[in-house]
């Protein structure tokens, strides 16, 4: 073969596969907007999406409105309730401060909190225990039958029931049960060892290197402006359902962080590139370690602060065999959900104010187009 005939060969291979990568990201694009278009509404609460890979925009778009009142489309840069992607936050709150020796995932409770009852069970529990979800420590809250305390119930409101608990539903480390009041610890330790705000905390030393200036977090009261409302339909109609209706919604630690598809896309760019953390606490935050006395068949999967597994789902297998990094939230009117795929380089983000999560038609879609096929 003549070196004109090999150069032309490899051009065409090159365009061949630039060709197929631009037709395969058309495709996507049709079949999500088909997809979305049913489950979103014009003039009904909506939501924004993105799929990226690298620094490649896969897929991008927003539906719906973001607050039914003022008619304000949801776009982007719409401000919403993250839901349980807060955790991540707090946690790496948590981290930050013991990489400056200021505590230790290995300390107790009891260090933290020496009103505990059972000075033992206090004893027992160490931070790593409540940013993993092993604690064992139950849920002594009783948010039905308190439901009108816990509509303004903040962090400590929240976390304080705990204080009083005689006994363990598991010993720590040995099995998983997830834990939104140990978060609001979590965030009154924060506040504890720094002795600022732990919103403050957050907002200096992540929200501010990552550049996420439109990002809030909840400190009583919701959000005044520039922010989207959760809405559950009832009756076949949208209600809103945030503060004001849905109880422990003022509680921070568990689900108080505000913010926009473009500031999350900038926490993910500030992850993998170690802007507000060392690149050490950065592995470790995507790296998991089974506890000694793990008992429960599935291997662990919580890094303390993330869910890694095998999968979109760490509860139920799929097809695609791709190893995820992520969470989602879900509160009130509002779901998130933030993946990282390092394998394939893919960041999916996406948030909701209609009370539905939009996961499952991304990952089949995905799947079904060779994006996450192994």
């Amino acid at each position: 073969m003549s070196f004109i005939l090999k150069i032309n060969l490899f051009v065409f291979i090159i365009v061949s596969c630039f060709c197929f990568s631009q037709n395969q990201d058309q495709l996507l694009k049709i079949k999500l907007d088909s997809v979305f278009s049913e489950l979103f509404k014009e003039n009904d609460p909506g939501g924004s999406i993105l799929i990226q890979q690298n620094d490649r925009t896969l897929y991008e778009n927003s539906f719906g409105l973001a607050d039914l009142k003022t008619k304000e489309k949801f776009t982007s840069r719409t401000v919403s309730n993250l839901g349980s992607i807060t955790k991540t936050f707090v946690a790496y709150g948590i981290l930050l401060l013991e990489n400056r020796k200021a505590l230790s995932t290995n300390d107790n409770l009891l260090q933290f909190f020496p009103d505990f009852k059972n000075k033992t069970i206090a004893s027992k529990i160490k931070l790593k225990h409540f940013l993993t979800h092993t604690s064992g420590i139950p849920d002594s809250r009783h948010v039905e039958k308190d439901s009108i305390f816990y509509l303004t119930a903040k962090d400590y409101e929240n976390f304080n029931p705990l204080q009083s608990s005689d006994s363990l539903n598991f010993e720590p480390g040995s099995k998983f049960a997830y834990s939104n009041p140990a978060y609001n610890g979590l965030a009154l330790i924060i506040e504890k060892t720094s002795k600022i705000k732990w919103q403050h905390f957050i907002g200096e030393n992540i929200f501010k290197p990552a550049g996420m200036k439109d990002s809030k977090i909840t400190d009583g009261s919701f959000p005044s402006k520039n922010v989207a409302h959760g809405y559950i339909l009832k009756n076949n109609k949208y209600e809103e359902y945030d503060y004001g209706e849905y109880p422990t919604f003022t509680a921070a630690g568990n689900g108080g962080v505000w913010s926009s598809i473009e500031d999350l896309k900038k926490y993910v760019k500030a992850i993998n590139e170690c802007k507000f953390a060392n690149c050490n606490i950065i592995k470790s935050s995507t790296t998991t370690q089974n506890p000694k006395n793990w008992s429960e068949e599935k291997p662990f999967y919580h890094s303390g602060v993330w869910f890694v597994h095998k999968g979109f789902y760490y509860y139920t297998e799929t097809e695609e065999n791709v190893n995820v990094i992520e969470h989602a939230g879900d509160q009130g009117g509002f779901k998130s959900h933030l993946i990282m795929i390092p394998e394939k380089n893919i960041t999916i983000i996406w948030l909701t104010n209609n009370n539905k999560f939009i996961t499952g038609p991304i990952r089949r879609i995905l799947l079904k187009l060779n994006y996450i096929s192994s």
